[in-house]
């Protein structure tokens, strides 16, 4: 019964974080636009463009049709 007497007063720090952090969310406008992070994954704006290979040995060769008779 005397773990009560720890306990409870823990859960009420707890509950006081929270509380705190929640509001310093709200204040510092966390929860103004929540839409626009779900939608930006979709889109690969940010990512730099692949490198381009100026070597020709690499690239591969390229098959005409007459080529496919032989």
């Amino acid at each position: 019964m005397s773990i009560i007497y720890i306990l409870i007063p823990i859960a009420m720090i707890f509950v006081t974080i929270a509380i705190i952090v929640f509001f310093w969310a709200v204040k510092s406008n966390q929860y103004d636009d929540l839409d626009r992070e779900g939608v930006n994954i979709l889109f690969d704006e940010d990512l730099p463009a692949p490198p381009i290979k100026e070597d020709t040995e690499s690239q591969q060769k390229t098959i005409k049709p007459s080529d496919l008779n032989d």
